[in-house]
C-alpha cells in the first residue's frame, strides 16, 4: 500500500470514528428511549395504555418546558440553574394576583408567567452586560428569587380556594391534559426558532466559538440574554402551571425541578460546552425521564433508586460528551 492510499485510508478511518461518537451523542436518547419504552412494555401491562401514556405526558409537561428553554441556554455556551425558584416565585405572583385582583385565571397566570420571564432578562443582563461570572450570578438571582418568595408569603402556603384555578393544571381537551399542548406548542416554536431562524444559527455560532461569532458580526451578548429570558418565561410558564394543579404555592415547591431539566438537556445530547443540541430531543430526553419514574410506579420498585438512577444517567451523559469532544477534536 502506497503512502497516499495509507494516509487516504486513516483519513476514512478518523471521519467514520467520528461520525460514530456523534450519531451516539446525537442519537443516543432515541436508542435509549426505545429500549426502555420496549422494556416497560413487556415488563408491565398497564403501560402501554392510552390512559398511562397521557398520564405520562402529563407529568412530563413541567420539567420538558423548562428543558426546552434550558436547550437554547446551554447550546449558547450558558447554564440556568435559578429555573426552580423561578418557577416557584411565579407560581406565587400567580396565585396572589388571582386571589387579590379580579383579572381572572388567564389573566393571573399570563402574569406569573411574565414574572419568569423578567427575571430571565435579569439573569441574562446581569451576566452580559454586568459581567458577573455565570454561575456566581445564577447563584445570586436564585437566593435572591427565593428569598423574595419567603418574603412575600411569610414562609407561608398561599393557596386558592376557587376550583376554576385549576383549569389550565387539570383541564383537558380530547383527553390530553392542556399542559401537554402547552409544552408541545413551546416546543415548537423554540424549535422553530432554533432550527430555522437566523436567531438559531446565531445561537450555535455563540456556544460553538464566541470569539469567531463577534468577528463574524454576531452579537453574542445579546443571543445570550435573550436565551436567558426565554429560559425565564419557560420557568415562568412551568411554574403557573404546577401551581395550577394543585392550587397551593410555596416558595420552595419546585426544588429540584431545574436538575431533572438539566439531566433531561444532557441526555438529548445537548452539550454543556455549548454549540451542540436540539429542542425535539431534550423532549425525547425529559420522556424517557419521566419513563423511569413512572415505570418504577408501576413495577413496584422502590422509588428512591430514581435519584441513583438520574444521577448516573447525567453523569454517564456528561462523560459521553466529554469523550465525544476530545475525540472530534
Amino acid at each position: 500500500m502506497t503512502a497516499s492510499s495509507e494516509a487516504l485510508v486513516g483519513r476514512a478511518q478518523r471521519l467514520l470514528s467520528r461520525f460514530d461518537i456523534r450519531v451516539v451523542r446525537d442519537y443516543g436518547v432515541v436508542i435509549a428511549f426505545a429500549a426502555l419504552f420496549v422494556t416497560l412494555s413487556v415488563s408491565s401491562p398497564v403501560f402501554l395504555t392510552a390512559d398511562n401514556m397521557k398520564n405520562l405526558a402529563f407529568q412530563t409537561a413541567p420539567v420538558g418546558i423548562i428543558a426546552v428553554g434550558g436547550t437554547l441556554v446551554f447550546i449558547a455556551g450558558g447554564f440556568d440553574l435559578s429555573v426552580g425558584a423561578i418557577s416557584a416565585f411565579t407560581g406565587i405572583m400567580a396565585a396572589k394576583i388571582f386571589n387579590s385582583t379580579g383579572i381572572g385565571l388567564w389573566g393571573s397566570l399570563i402574569l406569573g408567567a411574565l414574572v419568569g420571564l423578567g427575571f430571565g432578562v435579569g439573569n441574562g443582563l446581569l451576566i452580559t452586560l454586568g459581567r458577573v461570572n455565570a454561575f456566581i450570578a445564577i447563584l445570586a438571582t436564585s437566593i435572591i428569587i427565593n428569598g423574595l418568595g419567603q418574603f412575600v408569603t411569610n414562609g407561608n402556603l398561599v393557596s386558592v380556594s376557587s376550583n376554576h384555578f385549576t383549569e389550565l393544571g387539570l383541564g383537558s381537551a380530547w383527553g390530553i391534559g392542556y399542559p401537554v399542548y402547552v409544552w408541545f406548542a413551546f416546543a415548537g416554536i423554540c424549535g422553530f426558532l432554533l432550527s430555522r431562524t437566523a436567531f438559531g444559527r446565531y445561537v450555535y455560532a455563540s456556544g460553538g466559538n464566541a470569539e469567531a461569532a463577534r468577528l463574524s458580526g454576531v452579537r453574542v451578548k445579546v443571543v445570550r440574554a435573550v436565551t436567558f429570558a426565554i429560559s425565564g418565561l419557560a420557568a415562568g410558564i412551568a411554574g403557573v402551571i404546577l401551581v395550577s394543579e394543585v392550587q397551593t404555592a410555596q416558595w420552595n415547591a419546585n426544588t429540584g425541578i431545574e436538575f431533572d431539566a438539566i439531566t433531561a438537556i444532557v441526555l438529548g445530547g445537548t452539550s454543556l460546552l455549548g454549540g451542540e443540541g436540539a429542542i425535539w430531543r431534550s423532549v425525547l430526553g425529559a420522556f424517557f425521564l419521566q419513563m423511569i419514574g413512572n415505570g418504577f410506579n408501576l413495577l413496584g420498585t422502590t422509588p428512591e433508586l430514581q435519584y441513583v438512577i438520574k444521577g448516573v444517567i447525567l453523569a454517564a451523559a456528561v462523560s459521553l460528551d466529554a469523550w465525544a469532544r476530545r475525540r472530534t477534536t
